[in-house]
């Protein structure tokens, strides 16, 4: 009897290693574990310096109107180990060269019963793994509809997460830091605040999720090149601490529409006992594909200034005319309307700041309300479209087009879809051609309100679809894109680098429409920003809105310091001095910062960082010698102790610092700051307070 145990136990253990697979990372600090279940599930492990990142998982798919699914009964077919090590080039970027370096193990699944196959690679980087489904072409799995995928990410402890609730149709939401077993009774309250979302789960979260454990591992979990796919949620299972991906719907429930051969996204898991590493992390980028664009010498970063801030506060109006209605729907008469003697976009107003970017150095100035119908959109027609080539009576497209190519300023334009998307895509050749006819090489799109197709969410697989084939098709026509209200960035934009910025996350607009937390641009860098650059729309030095409309008691949370340095903390090549032209005159010595910033980099050391809390980044501009450090703070106070080891040996610069005054605080005294210069080398050291909601900024340049 003992002999036939045993060989039983060594049957089941040969049994066991034959459908278990094994990965370390490059530097053998992370080890996945693959194997398959009894009943044929495929699970995956991963561990961090023997600390455990993933409990086993489930991996697989729930197929709509499929008995068998994608989810068990798999043997293992084949599988496949490889390394790759590569260092490419981004066009734009924080570092001028990226490396690529990982370690692969692609595992070919059978599923007997149906005799389908499928493949799960995975990539094993040294800040994290990703990993995706893949579907051959075969037989018997071409078309199939995706009930619900059931990744799961088991995590090792309650850990703290920062996280804003799992809504389909918005990213705007101030983060809420808390235990993971909180979320269950946080996560109503945050969503109530929002009523955007048509289906909501009490434990749902949107990725990028940033966690770190009470070990002091640092955990993020997001997704990378989403195309042809519906964008992923997290549900957790709060009783045993499992997240699993929840898809966004479209309006029959369905979760995507597959034709093989095909696969799903990269879910992403990076971790770290170190949170710089995090924000260093280029893993998103490599798993997505290279650069398919030939000629890229049309894609340049832009610093910009615009008619913006003042709509957004209510200075000033969108629409030309507050009538409603002067005509037809349809019919362009307004002529016969009546100007407000508000509207922004007027030909006067807007040359005042094509000489205001010519005057202080910046790429270009966009134009928000120039074209007809923004009074029948905020008034009564909400399923209003737009045409995006007819101006209001009193914007001079010519005029301002030869007048901004006189003074070298390029013009950025704006297109309002109002969720209308077909009608967009059904416009998209001629709005295009009329950009490039009048010197527009830049767009700034966007998604407000619900989506009137498909579903009426904004992250679904059709919608995807959509803000893809916008993007490839503004590459016909040399066009860069800055898409507003659309899906979170998962990386695409090596792929396609004339997707120069996204918002997707709660931006400066939100100061103006009632604030948001002083700590929120210490989170952004570790959750929004993993996918990609944001357009934050940074620099704005009147905090107190109702300077700007008396009607509106909102008030900026940072400090004018905070301000200056989130054109380095936040990384983009895209950055817009936001505020009006007024207030940068007041205050000439601060906006010199703004002025002589880079927005392109070759080189980016991250000197201090915990989410929630606080941030310092120090960056060397592009072909230049020149640095740049920023740092942003939480709510609470700090003295930030930095060096200057970054810089090169055996020479001298010049620091100059622009600082939070003693007394400075960003609700009761924003304005409160400091310039001072100072020598520095490679060895000095520097220690500086950082006030509540502010930071500092620092422009090095060398002494020659």
């Amino acid at each position: 009897m003992k002999k036939i145990v045993q060989s039983i136990f060594t049957f089941l253990l040969l049994l066991n290693l034959a459908n278990a697979q094994e990965l370390k990372s490059p530097n053998g600090n992370l080890e996945m574990h693959f194997s398959l279940l009894s009943e044929g599930t495929p699970t995956y492990m991963l561990s961090y310096k023997n600390k455990a990142v993933i409990r086993n998982s489930k991996l697989g798919l729930d197929l709509k109107n499929d008995a068998n699914s994608l989810l068990n009964n798999f043997t293992i077919l084949d599988s496949k180990v490889a390394t790759f090590d590569e260092t490419w080039e981004p066009i734009w970027g924080e570092v001028a060269q990226i490396r690529n370096h990982y370690n692969e193990l692609a595992v070919t699944l059978n599923q007997k019963v149906t005799n389908r196959n499928i493949v799960i690679r995975f990539r094993l980087f040294n800040e994290g793994l990703g990993f995706r489904y893949e579907f051959p072409t075969q037989k018997n799995l071409t078309y199939f509809t995706i009930k619900e995928e059931r990744t799961q990410f088991a995590m090792a402890g309650d850990h703290t997460a920062f996280w804003i609730p799992g809504d389909y149709d918005t990213q705007e939401y101030d983060y809420t830091k808390s235990k993971l077993s909180e979320i269950r009774g946080l996560s109503e309250k945050a969503f109530t605040a929002n009523v955007s979302q048509k289906s909501f789960s009490n434990t749902g979260v949107q990725t990028s999720l940033m966690m770190k454990s009470a070990e002091g591992l640092y955990i993020n979990i997001h997704e990378a090149a989403l195309i042809n796919y519906s964008c992923m949620h997290l549900n957790l299972d709060d009783k045993n601490m499992i997240f699993e991906s929840w898809l966004t719907p479209d309006s029959k429930g369905d979760k995507g529409n597959i034709q093989a051969p095909s696969q799903s996204p990269w879910r992403t898991i990076m971790v770290s006992d170190d949170a710089r590493d995090i924000l260093t992390s280029k893993m998103t980028l490599n798993l997505n594909d290279p650069c398919k664009i030939e000629d890229t010498s049309w894609i340049k970063p832009v610093k910009y200034v615009g008619v913006w801030w003042e709509m957004i506060t209510g200075k000033s109006t969108w629409s030309y005319t507050n009538d409603y209605p002067t005509v037809e729907l349809g019919v362009s008469d307004y002529s016969k309307a009546k100007p407000s003697g508000t509207h922004g976009a007027n030909t006067k107003h807007v040359k005042e700041y094509i000489d205001f970017a010519a005057k202080n150095g910046f790429d270009g100035v966009l134009v928000e309300g120039w074209n007809e119908g923004w009074e029948d959109w905020f008034g009564h027609a909400k399923d209003y479209v737009f045409d995006f080539l007819t101006p209001y009576p009193d914007f001079d497209v010519k005029g301002i087009h030869d007048y901004a190519k006189s003074k070298g300023i390029k013009m950025i334009m704006h297109h309002e879809t109002s969720g209308s998307v077909r009608n967009y895509e059904r416009h998209l050749d001629k709005a295009f051609q009329f950009m490039k006819d009048n010197g527009y090489d830049a767009v700034k799109s966007g998604y407000v309100g619900p989506i009137i197709e498909n579903g009426g969410n904004h992250y679904n697989q059709f919608m995807n679809n959509h803000y893809q084939f916008v993007l490839e098709k503004a590459v016909d026509y040399k066009i860069m894109l800055n898409a507003h209200e659309a899906v979170r960035p998962t990386g695409i934009c090596r792929t396609y680098p004339n997707l120069i910025g996204n918002e997707a996350a709660r931006g400066t607009e939100y100061q103006a429409f009632g604030g948001s937390k002083p700590n929120h641009v210490t989170v952004l860098p570790f959750t929004r920003l993993i996918g990609g650059p944001m357009d934050y729309t940074p620099g704005i030095f009147e905090m107190d809105v109702s300077k700007l409309n008396k009607d509106n008691h909102s008030h900026v949370n940072s400090t004018l310091a905070n301000q200056l340095a989130l054109y380095v903390t936040m990384y983009s090549p895209l950055q817009m001095a936001a505020d009006i032209i007024e207030h940068y005159n007041q205050f000439p010595d601060a906006f010199q910062f703004i002025k002589d910033v880079a927005v392109d980099w070759d080189n980016s050391v991250y000197l201090e960082a915990e989410p929630g809390d606080f941030i310092t980044v120090a960056r060397k501009a592009k072909g230049t010698s020149n640095w740049f450090v920023g740092n942003v703070n939480g709510e609470t106070p700090r003295i930030s102790k930095i060096d200057f080891s970054f810089l090169d040996k055996d020479k001298k610069y010049t620091a100059t610092i622009y600082a939070d005054a003693k007394e400075a605080h960003y609700k009761t005294n924003p304005q409160a700051y400091t310039i001072r210069k100072i020598m520095v080398t490679n060895k000095s050291k520097l220690t500086q307070l950082s006030a509540s909601g502010g930071g500092y900024a620092i422009s090095i340049t060398e002494n020659k």
